[in-house]
């Protein structure tokens, strides 16, 4: 039992670390990928007149327009890219927490099994179930059972026990659901940022393009301001849908913590009422 611990720290060390990988090189390939479609896609000398990257872009072609706004887009197609990556990542990984099932069901049907105090049922629905929820459930039952078969621990400690059992237990299977969620809310500030900071430069062209001696640049004049819009545009776009995507995956990770506890409460009132 005193290496139990241990061997689960140390999975859980391996799992954090796996996922420290995944989230640099995701971040490094998402940024790659942005600018190799701002060069090679945006930048294709098809999207300008005389195909000439150096000239104004073909009447409607957007590409082109977004081409000329400037060195900040990649960044902002990379850090777009890393929302919609880091989403997929984290809806396979909380699927997987939640297991086969319904969640709601299987803790109706554990709380039913164990109101009967059929324990053993219980635990094989859960081996069933699989997923991180029902491993937590599992760990309290048989903590559950471990302690019934104890006639040293009065009911309090045995309780005691039973819940520290599944503290711990959630205390090892939960945090990876919330690992790369940081990522996705920063790209909720970083998005804004970046698209500010290519506003500012797409501006200081613009009024570069004022200030010439003679009649303004008309060409520079709109590159600036095509510069600042695209880039304020794609900058509130993966902010938006960055937060769109936390608050969803907030919510799954609350009702997956919920389920847990209102199944590990019943799994204590369970045994205080039975060892009365």
């Amino acid at each position: 039992m005193a290496n139990a611990p241990k061997t689960s720290t140390t999975k859980q060390e391996k799992g954090s670390t796996g996922s420290n990988i995944f989230a640099s090189l995701s971040i490094i390939f998402c940024l790659v990928i942005g600018a190799l479609v701002w060069k090679y896609i945006m930048g294709d000398p098809n999207n300008f007149i005389d195909n000439n990257p150096e000239n104004q872009p073909k009447p409607g072609n957007y590409f082109g327009m977004v081409y000329h706004a400037g060195f900040v887009v990649p960044v902002l197609l990379g850090e777009f890219l890393m929302v919609w990556v880091f989403a997929i990542e984290r809806f396979i990984v909380i699927g997987r927490a939640s297991g086969k099932g319904n969640v709601g069901n299987f803790v109706r049907k554990v709380q039913s099994l164990i109101g009967g105090g059929n324990i053993d049922s219980a635990i094989v629905e859960c081996d069933k179930q699989k997923g991180s929820v029902a491993n937590v459930i599992k760990s309290g039952l048989l903590k559950y059972k471990d302690v019934s078969a104890n006639p040293d621990l009065d009911t309090e400690q045995a309780t005691v026990a039973i819940q520290k059992e599944i503290e711990e237990a959630t205390a090892l299977e939960m945090p990876m659901l919330e690992k790369n969620l940081t990522v996705i809310a920063t790209l909720v500030s970083i998005g804004t940022l970046t698209g500010l900071l290519g506003t500012v430069t797409g501006m200081i062209r613009a009024f570069a393009a004022l200030a010439t001696g003679g009649s303004p640049d008309s060409a520079m004049l709109a590159n600036g301001i095509s510069e600042a819009l695209v880039n304020t545009a794609t900058g509130i776009g993966t902010s938006t849908v960055a937060i769109i995507f936390y608050n969803i995956f907030t919510s799954k990770i609350d009702t997956l913590t919920y389920s847990i506890d209102e199944a590990g409460f019943s799994i204590i009132q369970t045994y205080a009422a039975s060892h009365k």
